[in-house]
């Protein structure tokens, strides 16, 4: 049985990992894409494409798309990458988005539901968001790559941060080397 996952991608630098992201889960999953207005500036300043996936591609703005319903099942979500606005929408349960929706529905129906933040350094405001999404079930990650395997490339860096939403979200992947002591 093939996974199902949406994917939002919102208005934080870092929507590489959002392209890379998709380029492994869509040849593995079917997958819902919800790309924030913001997050499509960045990605034009960034110089990344976020089209042509074989995806299920939807507008931000629009609530009554399936992945806004809880009868609607889906294995989980992964906001990549999650901005502080979205975090604190999703953190104090404002739905006024599809982003917001789904990952309000994700955590009211108990699915995963993962959020890749980009910035730093973070204030007291995003740490008690940070905590209250991760007590409604979230969880939280940071875009912080590990060194240990030392990364040659950008593309390195990015593979070891979205190697580990891949194992948070329980899909095969061959992204990096994992610790070995």
């Amino acid at each position: 049985m093939t996974k199902e996952f949406v994917v939002g991608v919102t208005g934080a630098s870092g929507v590489v990992y959002a392209r890379r992201l998709l380029e492994v889960l869509c040849d593995q999953a079917t997958v819902h894409i919800v790309i924030s207005e913001t997050a499509r500036q960045i990605a034009g300043i960034e110089g990344v494409n976020l089209t042509g996936f074989d995806a299920i591609y939807a507008e931000n703005s629009n609530l009554a798309a399936d992945i806004a319903s809880g009868s609607f099942r889906y294995d989980g979500m992964a906001i990549v990458p999650c901005s502080m606005k979205t975090l604190a929408a999703v953190s104090n349960g404002l739905a006024d988005n599809l982003i917001g929706r789904a990952a309000d529905v994700c955590l009211k129906e108990r699915r995963p539901l993962l959020l890749l933040l980009r910035e730093m350094p973070l204030s007291r405001i995003h740490l008690k968001n940070m905590l209250a999404a991760d007590e409604a079930g979230a969880t939280v990650m940071v875009a912080s790559p590990p060194f240990y395997q030392h990364p040659q490339t950008i593309d390195d860096l990015v593979d070891m941060v979205v190697a580990r939403v891949l194992d948070h979200m329980k899909v095969e992947h061959s992204l990096g080397t994992r610790w070995s002591g």
